[in-house]
């Protein structure tokens, strides 16, 4: 199917500018300024008083850097307001915690503010917070709708100044709804608890040639991926470096626009955003990389390998959804 190009482009680029009109990159928790303490005495105190801990909005937090899309990107605007709205969530100091000052970020991005309930995970559990998006990819891109999955690593530091890392895929629907485009959902990931993995998990997770989102490696940990899939990461890993962006969590139940069960949240299937340090989407990333790891997906056992690319053979599919990355799916 075909977009409308010219009514999709109206369409985001006014969502664009609504959900534009705060700061385009996350905020970072600003140093708050010290205060003498009203109603002392002007009399010196005969005792030392001890160091106070430090502010929650002066604590240390890793600098992030705003999602940008690429000029090869397919729609580009519609994944700016999602990561946008993910970046916002996300990010907050002391002054700007909990779910009302979510909704109030949400709000000034042109965004429903109800949404920020379904991304609560974000918002608790430390005295500020700094997100990182991963990566923007389509779940699905239909004429009238599309999903977004948006790996994500947020660092989290409470009042003592200790710093703890966590992170989601968000699976965001977006309707194009007149007259532009809106975000109706956000889908947190829920990998499940850890347990006890066998060998090849384990090697997956060490290995340094496979980066792993944070919900990619809970997925792993849980022992819900087939011993397939990591088999082929590992194969994949010893040619290339691989960036991966959602395994099983995060990802849509059905193959997006069906009701045909898709291979992610089976476990059986996995999808790569960057392949040597370069993203698949990004226009100087030569085709020749791509088709290369394709052939190679499909030589570690993938039946049904998918990307930018038609390539010759039964294995292989392209189309819009696979535009900016590559799909590896195992049938066992």
């Amino acid at each position: 199917m075909t977009w409308d190009r010219r009514s999709l482009l109206l369409g985001t680029g006014a969502l664009l500018l609504t959900g534009c009109t705060a700061s385009t990159s996350p905020r970072t928790p600003s140093a708050s300024t010290s205060t003498t303490p009203s109603g002392g005495s002007s009399t010196p105190s005969a005792t030392t008083a001890a160091p106070s801990s430090p502010s929650p909005a002066a604590l240390s937090l890793p600098a992030t850097t705003p999602w940008t899309a690429d000029s090869n990107e397919l729609h580009g605007p519609v994944k700016l307001v999602v990561t946008r709205m993910v970046e916002a969530l996300g990010t907050w100091d002391a002054a700007h915690a909990g779910l009302a000052a979510a909704q109030d970020r949400l709000s000034s991005l042109g965004i429903d503010p109800s949404l920020a309930a379904q991304a609560s995970g974000l918002l608790s559990g430390g005295a500020a917070a700094a997100l990182q998006v991963i990566d923007a990819q389509y779940g699905g891109l239909l004429t009238s709708s599309a999903s977004v999955l948006v790996p994500t690593r947020q660092w989290v530091v409470d009042a003592a100044g200790t710093q703890s890392e966590r992170g989601w895929t968000f699976d965001v629907r977006l309707s194009a709804a007149s007259p532009s485009w809106h975000v109706t959902a956000i889908n947190p990931s829920n990998p499940g608890a850890a347990t006890s993995v066998d060998s090849l998990a384990t090697q997956v997770l060490a290995s340094s040639r496979i980066d792993l989102p944070p919900a990619s490696r809970a997925d792993i940990a849980s022992g819900q991926v087939h011993n397939s899939v990591l088999e082929a990461m590992l194969t994949l890993a010893k040619t290339y470096t691989i960036g991966v962006s959602v395994i099983r969590s995060g990802h849509p139940t059905h193959v997006f626009g069906t009701t045909r069960l898709s291979d992610h949240p089976r476990g059986r299937a996995f999808d790569t955003w960057r392949i040597n340090g370069v993203p698949v989407v990004a226009t100087s990333t030569p085709r020749s990389l791509v088709t290369g790891y394709m052939q190679a997906a499909a030589a570690a056992g993938s039946y049904n390998v998918g990307g930018p690319y038609l390539l010759s053979g039964r294995a292989y599919f392209s189309d819009q959804t696979h535009h900016d990355h590559v799909h590896a799916g195992f049938a066992t």
